[in-house]
């Protein structure tokens, strides 16, 4: 499967595809001009990724700060995939880091959890 990377910015995370680790990860704020372009070619990724005959465990780990209403939009497109991926027996799990600091954080993941089946960790990282 090809690399995926798209460095951040300050209002789009950093998300990248480590095949040799089987992550993927978005860690960064979210809230750009235009959400639908900047995660089209994300999108695109997964619909290729999902694709294939993937044999290997896959760990999405999310770690967004703040997400717009669009960028919560485009998640809930993307974690759907996977869901659907994980109902038709793909091995996919989720990581969600959120600081205890910050309440909105853990509400946003509670809130994704409450709509998917794949396994969803919810996990507060400590600094």
């Amino acid at each position: 499967m090809k690399s995926l990377y798209i460095a951040a910015t300050k209002s789009t995370p950093e998300v990248q595809f480590l095949p040799e680790d089987k992550l993927l990860q978005f860690i960064g704020q979210s809230y750009p001009e235009n959400v639908f372009k900047f995660y089209e070619p994300v999108l695109q990724w997964v619909d290729e990724y999902l694709e294939q005959p993937v044999t290997q465990p896959l760990m999405i780990r999310i770690q967004i700060p703040y997400m717009n209403t669009s960028s919560t939009k485009c998640y809930m497109m993307m974690l759907e995939k996977f869901d659907d991926a994980y109902a038709a027996g793909k091995d996919v799990s989720l990581q969600w880091l959120y600081n205890p600091d910050n309440e909105n954080e853990l509400e946003c993941a509670e809130e994704f959890k409450e709509d998917l089946s794949l396994p969803f960790h919810i996990i507060a990282e400590m600094k």
